[in-house]
């Protein structure tokens, strides 16, 4: 857990906090999903043991979150993490939170051996491509996408 000056907390998330990531992952997406089938697939993973999920909270009250999944690649010869979700409520953006759950990620990375830490962002989301950019991920690589037909 973290504390800074803003009495914002970041802690692990808990199966408890499903309403708000769930929330919060509609916002980030501007899109509504099914509330059982995203329950079930964020039990899923919160309870995978390399998975990272960060909560931040001012006052109680949950005003940010970030997911990194994390996997042991042979290409790189060790663990990696991917930043998955990152979401900031708006009343609470440019106050620091984003960074705080990005040096909490950094830490728990270097405290659990990680060899980097990886993010994809869509092309429309330029001020968090800056934000990244901020807070040391270079734009180093392109990704490419092909989506099965429904």
């Amino acid at each position: 857990m973290r504390r800074n000056n803003m009495a914002c907390i970041i802690r692990p998330v808990v199966a408890e906090d499903f309403d708000q990531v769930y929330d919060f992952i509609n916002a980030l997406e501007n899109h509504i999903f099914p509330k059982e089938k995203q329950l079930a697939i964020f039990l899923e993973n919160l309870a995978h043991p390399k998975h990272i999920f960060l909560l931040a909270e001012i006052d109680h009250q949950p005003v940010g979150f970030l997911s990194c999944h994390v996997q042991n690649l042979i290409h790189h010869g060790g663990l990696v993490g991917e930043i998955q979700e990152m979401f900031v409520d708006e009343k609470y953006r440019s106050q620091q939170i984003g960074k705080q759950l990005l040096d909490a990620l950094k830490t728990l990375a270097k405290q659990n051996n990680l060899l980097q830490i990886e993010v994809t962002s869509g092309f429309k989301r330029e001020q968090a491509h800056a934000f990244y950019e901020r807070e040391g991920f270079p734009h180093t690589h392109k990704k490419f996408v092909w989506k099965v037909e429904e």
